[in-house]
């Protein structure tokens, strides 16, 4: 079965859940905690690849986001081959 993010979408806004819990789905898969999940989310970052955007510095500067967070999410972005901007 194929990963359908509409169908996630549409199931998240009829259970009522809030706009957080719909954008920040592949944060909880890598594990980030949600102060720093929030942080992703408030920028507009929803997954991985949207980490190109920024720089490290401004990943760092984001409230909530410590250094646990983003030690995980530069062992994922290596692993994807991604890098900031």
């Amino acid at each position: 079965m194929s990963y359908k993010p509409q169908r996630a979408i549409k199931r998240a806004v009829a259970a009522g859940r809030d706009d957080y819990e719909l954008h920040d789905q592949e944060w909880q898969k890598i594990g980030l905690a949600a102060p720093a999940r929030r942080a992703l989310v408030d920028a507009k970052l929803y997954k991985v690849s949207d980490l190109r955007k920024i720089t490290l510095t401004e990943l760092t500067a984001m409230h909530g986001m410590g250094k646990s967070a983003i030690a995980r999410i530069k062992v994922i972005m290596e692993a994807k081959k991604i890098s900031f901007r």
